[in-house]
């Protein structure tokens, strides 16, 4: 078992698969990472060799930001868009989508499930006799 930035690779999968497991690395990175240490992309995990694992542990440590630098990173930034008061900061802090989806509909993900609120209905329509 190949156990990689903190994370315990799946032994049946192909390692350019087996990599994205990783938090920070994807199929580019993965790719990437796999020519920079001359393994081949196609072998399974469970096949590797001490001297390839130690050689991918090498790069991915002292090329790339992963797992927890990376969370830890990512959380403060959002923190200081939240503390500066930018748009997006503030809608991180509603719970509301960032990238300028509307949110009349199909914002229920982001926003959560449904919350009823008194006095909406028969607005439309003829009023009560």
């Amino acid at each position: 078992m190949a156990r990689i930035a903190g994370v315990d690779l799946p032994k049946e999968k192909q390692i350019l698969i087996a990599l994205q497991y990783i938090y920070g690395i994807g199929h580019t990175m993965s790719r990437r990472v796999l020519a920079n240490a001359e393994v081949d992309p196609c072998i399974k995990v469970k096949d590797l060799n001490a001297e390839q694992i130690s050689r991918l542990r090498d790069i991915i440590e002292e090329q790339h930001k992963v797992e927890g630098d990376l969370r830890r990173e990512v959380q403060s930034n959002l923190k200081r868009l939240m503390e500066i008061g930018s748009v997006r900061g503030m809608k991180h802090r509603m719970h509301l989508p960032v990238h300028g989806q509307r949110t009349r509909t199909n914002a229920r993900t982001r926003k959560g499930p449904k919350k009823t609120v008194a006095g909406r209905g028969q607005r439309r329509g003829v009023a009560k006799k």
